[in-house]
C-alpha cells in the first residue's frame, strides 16, 4: 500500500532548515506522496472558556505557500492538501493556485477539500459560515470548470465569473479533488453524515476519511459505495485513502490492514503523539513507522525508490 506523510506543523520547528530536513528526509524514505493540513488562524482560548480547537499557539503554515517550498526541494513526492478549508477562501483564486501547483509538481497534486469547523476563520476572512455546504458544493463545479474551459461563464448565488479563463492550465485537467468529513459527529448525528456522504459520491475524486475501520467505520464505508451507486458511480472510482495514528493506533500493521480489507488504497501516517517534538523526532517515528508496515508487507515504496 502507498503511504504519505502528514507535514507536522506543530510539532516541529518554524523555520525552513527544519522543513527542508525533514521534507527531504520523507523522500528519501520513499514515501509517496506528504499532506498538510490547513487552518488560517487559532483562537484565544483566554476568551472563550471551553474552547476545545486550535488556539493561538498552534502552529500552521499556509498549506499553498508551504506546498509550493516543498514541490522545489523533493521534487519526487507527490503533494495534496489534507484538507483546504475551501469555502473560506476565493475560488478562482483557489483554482489559480492550485493550476500553478500543480505545474510545479508535473501533474502530481491533489486538492483536498472540506468545509471546516472553525467559525472563528470564518469571521476573520469574512466568509458566511453558515453557508459553507451550499458554497462547497458551487465551488467544486467552478474548480472544475476553471480547470478545464479556456474561457468560463458562471452565474450563480455565489459565483459571477464572465466569459474569463486562467492560463496557464494546469497539467491535470481537471486536478483531482479528494473530499474530507463522512465521520459520525457526536452532536449531528446521521443525517449530517449521510449529506457528507452523499456530496463525497458525487462530487469527489477521492475521499480522506479521519475515523477507524471499527464496525461503525465500515458501516459509513458502506453507506458511502451505497451512495456511489445510487448517482451510478463506481465506488472504485472514488479511491479512499485512510489515517494511520502511531500514537493512538499502537498496532500499525493491522490498523492499516484493517483498512485494506476495507478497501483503502493507500494511507497517510500523522506521528504527532507524546514525545514527538521536533524534526529529528518526527523522522525518527516516521522510520519506524516505514520498517513496521515494510515487514509486514504492507508498504509500497514510491516507485522512483523501488
Amino acid at each position: 500500500m502507498k503511504i504519505g506523510a502528514i507535514f507536522p506543523h506543530d510539532t516541529i520547528e518554524p523555520d525552513v532548515g527544519a522543513i527542508r530536513t525533514y521534507t527531504v528526509a520523507v523522500e528519501e524514505m520513499g514515501f509517496n506522496h506528504i499532506i498538510s493540513y490547513d487552518h488560517v488562524m487559532g483562537a484565544n482560548a483566554e476568551s472563550r472558556p471551553g474552547w476545545q480547537g486550535y488556539d493561538l499557539n498552534s502552529k500552521f503554515h499556509e498549506p499553498i505557500a508551504l506546498l509550493s517550498y516543498i514541490a522545489g526541494v523533493a521534487p519526487k513526492l507527490g503533494l495534496a492538501t489534507g484538507v483546504m478549508i475551501l469555502p473560506q477562501r476565493q475560488t478562482v483564486l483557489v483554482a489559480k493556485q492550485s493550476a500553478t501547483l500543480d505545474l510545479l509538481t508535473n501533474g502530481n497534486f491533489r486538492l483536498g477539500i472540506g468545509t471546516g469547523w472553525n467559525e472563528v476563520e470564518y469571521e476573520a476572512l469574512g466568509m458566511d459560515f453558515k453557508a459553507r455546504g451550499k458554497v462547497f458544493d458551487d465551488q467544486i463545479d467552478v474548480l472544475r470548470a476553471l480547470w478545464t474551459e479556456r474561457a468560463v461563464t458562471v452565474e450563480t448565488v455565489f459565483h459571477t465569473i464572465t466569459d474569463a479563463g486562467l492560463w496557464p492550465m494546469p497539467v491535470q485537467r481537471p486536478i483531482p479533488l479528494w473530499l474530507g468529513g463522512g465521520g459520525v459527529h457526536p452532536y449531528k448525528g446521521w443525517a449530517h453524515v449521510d449529506r457528507v456522504l452523499r456530496r463525497i459520491a458525487q462530487k469527489g475524486d477521492g475521499w480522506m476519511p479521519t475515523f477507524d475501520p471499527d464496525e461503525t467505520g465500515m458501516q459509513l464505508v458502506e453507506r458511502f459505495r451505497e451512495y456511489c451507486r445510487e448517482v451510478e458511480r463506481d465506488p472504485a472510482d472514488v479511491p479512499i485513502e485512510a489515517l494511520l495514528l502511531p500514537s493512538m493506533h499502537p498496532d500499525w500493521p493491522a490498523h492499516v490492514e484493517a483498512w485494506k480489507n476495507v478497501g483503502a488504497v493507500q494511507m497517510c501516517t500523522n506521528v504527532a503523539g507524546p514525545g514527538i517534538d521536533g524534526v529529528d523526532a518526527n523522522i525518527k517515528r516516521l522510520d519506524e513507522v516505514r520498517q513496521s508496515l515494510s515487514s509486514a508487507g504492507l508498504w509500497t515504496p514510491r516507485e522512483d525508490t523501488a
